[in-house]
């Protein structure tokens, strides 16, 4: 039977064997070693729990996001936390940012390393920031996706208006000025400013240009004399009706008889053939 069972606890996993529980020589004294066991373990996790470290990254070439930047900086080891710092007007890169390092020998090593390093025609800056300096908000939103603002005031201002909306933004500034001045003379304030009122805003109106009327003459080489044909007079009576100048064109009248004639055009003469036989 014996053999039996030492047979059985070795075929058992070793996942089954649960390690004992550690006992004081006195039972009495057993409370007090619990405490201490427990002490020790907690003080031994303290020592083997990593410190975050920070680096202050400058010059960051244009181009680099926060991909880019955990991409090439995560070789020196893993990052916890990563802020690049952007405009909030337009959303550009300011040239810095922040990484935190999962331990502070690592973020040493990397202010050490990559301090004046040459990337993308660029010298780094890189400084290690000591804890007690690291604000609680610095990585503030440093995990929310970084979206571009929409700018609602630029597109706003760049707007293309119609005639009557500019005349209702003139008016409109003249009024707050008006107000502005009045606010100031009841206050006892002797302060004069040109403002919108000197600039003279008025709203130009578009001129329209007329459209004269052309007439409607085909010059060709082939025509004899143009000016002087009987439509064409006709036209020029017509235009004269209607238009009140005078006009001290001299008009020359001919013959249809006459346009005819000048015309056609002239025959071509046949040439005689001389007879070489009689002349031999």
């Amino acid at each position: 039977m014996a053999a039996a069972e030492e047979e059985a606890v070795a075929a058992a996993p070793a996942e089954a064997v649960v390690a004992a529980p550690l006992l004081a020589l006195e039972p009495r004294l057993q409370r007090e070693f619990q405490q201490q066991v427990q002490r020790v373990r907690q003080s031994r996790a303290a020592k083997e729990r990593l410190v975050a470290g920070t680096v202050y990254v400058g010059h960051v070439p244009r181009g680099l996001g926060e991909p880019q930047l955990r991409e090439y900086f995560s070789q020196f080891g893993t990052i916890t936390r990563l802020r690049l710092s952007r405009s909030k007007k337009t959303g550009g890169s300011k040239g810095y940012g922040f990484i935190e390092f999962e331990s502070d020998d690592v973020a040493k090593i990397v202010a050490d390393t990559m301090n004046n390093y040459l990337f993308c025609e660029r010298l780094l800056k890189c400084q290690f920031i000591p804890p007690e300096r690291v604000h609680g908000n610095l990585f503030k939103d440093c995990d929310r996706k970084f979206q571009k603002p929409s700018q609602p005031a630029v597109r706003r201002y760049n707007k293309i208006r119609s005639v009557g909306e500019k005349a209702k933004m003139a008016k409109r500034l003249l009024r707050k000025e008006k107000l502005l001045r009045k606010r100031l003379a009841e206050k006892g304030l002797d302060y004069d400013f040109p403002g919108f009122a000197a600039q003279q805003l008025h709203i130009k109106k578009k001129k329209v240009k007329k459209s004269k009327l052309k007439l409607d003459v085909s010059l060709n080489s082939q025509d004899p004399t143009p000016a002087c044909t009987p439509t064409l007079l006709e036209r020029r009576k017509a235009h004269e009706a209607d238009d009140d100048t005078e006009d001290n064109e001299i008009t020359v009248r001919l013959a249809p008889n006459s346009v005819e004639n000048a015309v056609q055009r002239p025959k071509k003469q046949t040439r005689k053939k001389t007879n070489l036989k009689k002349q031999k």
